[in-house]
Parts: C-alpha cells; structure tokens; sequence
C-alpha cells in the first residue's frame, strides 16, 4: 500500500512538474498590469529630454544673485511646452514654470516666494539659493539605450508608469497559464438550478479557478461531467487538445466504486505519482502526469478541494506564470486550546484578530468538516499543525496561512 507523503514531499514533486510557459504576447500598458515582463526593456529616449525646473520662480544666472537684495530684469517666460527662445545676460532673469525648459545662459532657478516684484518688469531677490538649485538636469532619470525594466518584473504601476515614460506603448509579456478543471459527479448541479433529493450544487471549481487567477492564470472550464469513464476521457482530450498546462480535476480521484477520474486517466496514459497526502483535510490529493501535462486531482469536499489548491495549486501556478514565490505563513497566538494531532497535518479553519502591538491571535472554530463551506469562508486563515504535534494552550505560539487581513 502506499504510504502518506509529507505535504513537504507532495509540494516538492508537484513543482518539479511545472515548466514556466516560454510563450509571449505583446499588450497595450493598459492591459499589462499584474503580467510578467518577457524580455530587458530599455529607454526609447533620454529623460529628461532637456535641462528643466523643479519648481516655479526664475532662471538666473547664479552670479547675479550671490548676494540677497540683488534686482534683475524679467526679460521673458518659459512654460512647459513653450521655451524662452532668448539668452540669459548679466542682471537679467526668465519667469519659469514647473517642468519647463531651463533658458540659454541660467545656472539656477530661484523660487518665486524667495523673491518681491517691483516696478518695470523687475524683482528683488530674498534669498540667496546654491548654484544649480531646483533644476532637473537632462537624463537624469535614464538614458536613451538604458536598460531599466528586466525580463521577469511583474508589472505594477510603478514600471508600467516607467515604461510610458521611456515612450513604450506596449510591452511583451509572457502568457499567462491555462488551467483546465474538471468537476466529476452525478450528484453535481451547476449553480441556480434546482436539485433533487440525491443531488447538490457544485461549488468547488469557483473557489480553485478563483485562486487559479488570483496566481496568474486563464481558466479553461471543462464544466460538470458524469460519473462515466467515456465523458470523463472526451474532457480530458479536449484540456489536451485546447493546451491546457494544468489539468485540475475535482472529486472522484480515490480508489471507490465510483471513483472512476483516477482510472480514467491513467488508461488515458496518465503517469500516476502518487494520490495520498498525510493532511486534514485534503488527503486524497491525485498527482499525476499527462503527456507532459501535470494533473492535480484534488478532494470532492469543498474545503478540501480549497486548500490543497491553496497550499499545491497556487505555487505551481506562480511557477507556471514567472510569478515570485508567496508565503501566506504568519505567526499568531492560539485564543482557544487545540487538542493534539495524529501523523497528518491539520490545516485548523479560524478567524483573526489584531492586538494593537499588531500581533496576530488566532481563534479557531469549533466546527471543522471538510464539507462545511460557511466556515471556511468566514476563515481569515488556517493554523498549521505538523504532525504529531501535542496539545496547545490558549496564548501558545502558532503558524497561520493567512487567508486575509482581520476586518
């Protein structure tokens, strides 16, 4: 029989079946937000493109107002979109405005409230600044040519907002994986329908496909099929033949009756790893491999099928996606006893709380059935239990998978 793998062990091999998708797409910034940057971008041109001000007040030349008290005459403006054409001369300055060019012949730029106007196009100045103050030298940003966004940065606002400012509209990403699930049952019916006495609502795939997208990925829906090996195969082919790079099932993986996924697949030519994991829940987890497809056959309780697509479905979808690892693992303290566990790793549904030094306290339910989905999403997180762990006391240390921040 084979035996228990850690949930250690069981993530270590599910990774090692993931290949990142090498595949890329070129997007409007617009779209690109949260993508995975495919190649070293560099600067179009040079920015600032010209030598400007930091600030509105006047361009002088900086030996014209060594000392303060200096008076000099206005001889013109410089707006942003529209320079002053002219030179600075001795005892002369430019009005200058944010952003605009920096007039010929001016070494500094004095602020407005640091100077008084007077009469004839004059000011006196109040305050002697150093030389070259409040001005933005050319390229001091970047360069034309410099390489400034590298292959893997994961497009948030500040890169998409650098990349607009070295003059690319768009930018190649790599594509984001396909998940296919497949939900298995002759007991499941789709959401707003009416079951019958023997049947209910299959909720499983909205949560696995909602943290499928949250990691980065498309899903392709296989919906709901029966339990027949025939309609099980034809879904299978078609995850095959859409290109799917990771094939979740839901339900129907063991090794009962009517557990017909498992044998489906491997008469399909499904590489079966291994289908038990020592956790609770979540222990009849399916690994396998389909061509070079992996395939994740996770439990039919709902709770079960959240979690092990939490804790294995999520990192090989980062993995897939170039996304950085994530660690969802915090410490807490225990608010309520928790009884010692057996050779399996609890996964203890519980909501959370802030101390106002900011630790964490971790309050677990009482009720924990895998198949009890109003808890789970009430859960802020799930306290970790390795295996073999004794019995805790309220105030004890523990490790949390956060699922959110406390309300």
């Amino acid at each position: 029989m084979m035996s228990l793998l850690s949930v250690e062990e069981a993530l270590t091999r599910v990774l090692a079946q993931g290949r990142p998708r090498q595949q890329t797409e070129r997007l409007a910034l617009h779209d690109c937000l949260g993508r995975v940057l495919a190649e070293d971008t560099g600067a179009r041109l040079t920015h600032p493109p010209f030598d400007n001000s930091a600030m509105d007040g006047y361009a002088v030349r900086h030996d014209d107002i060594s000392n303060v008290g200096a008076e000099l005459t206005v001889i013109g403006q410089s707006a942003a979109g529209r320079r002053f054409g002219g030179q600075v001369g001795p005892g002369e300055a430019v009005r200058i405005f944010t952003g605009a060019p920096l007039a010929a012949g001016a070494d500094t730029v004095i602020l407005q409230e640091d100077t008084e106007r007077l009469e004839g196009g004059r000011i006196r100045t109040l305050f002697a600044p150093a030389k070259g103050r409040h001005i933005r030298l050319a390229g001091q940003d970047f360069e034309q040519g410099e390489v400034t966004l590298s292959a893997g940065n994961v497009l948030d606002a500040g890169r998409l907002t650098l990349a607009a400012s070295m003059n690319h509209p768009t930018l190649p990403v790599f594509l984001r994986p396909k998940i296919a699930i497949l939900a298995t049952g002759d007991e499941l019916l789709p959401p707003g329908s009416s079951p019958g006495a023997d049947q209910i609502i299959a909720s499983n795939s909205f949560g696995v496909a909602a943290i499928a997208r949250e990691n980065g990925a498309d899903i392709l829906d296989l919906g709901i099929v029966r339990d027949d090996r025939t309609a099980i195969a034809s879904a299978v082919n078609r995850a095959q033949a859409e290109q799917a790079d990771v094939l979740v099932t839901l339900g129907g993986a063991s090794v009962g009756d009517h557990d017909l996924v498992q044998s489906t697949l491997v008469a399909c030519g499904m590489t079966l790893d291994f289908w038990r994991i020592a956790m609770r829940p979540g222990k009849p987890l399916m690994v396998g491999d389909l061509a070079g497809m992996p395939v994740l056959g996770l439990p039919g309780n709902p709770v079960s099928s959240l979690v092990c697509a939490l804790l294995f479905l999520e990192p090989l979808t980062r993995k897939l996606a170039h996304l950085p690892d994530r660690s969802r693992l915090v410490a807490a303290s225990l608010a309520a006893p928790l009884p010692a566990n057996d050779r399996r790793q609890d996964y203890v549904r519980a909501r959370l709380s802030r101390e106002p030094d900011g630790s964490l306290i971790a309050h677990p339910f009482a009720r924990q059935d895998s198949s009890m989905t109003k808890v789970f999403a009430q859960s802020d997180g799930l306290i970790v239990r390795p295996p073999q762990t004794p019995a805790a006391a309220p105030g004890d240390s523990c490790i949390v998978l956060k699922l959110r921040d406390p309300t």
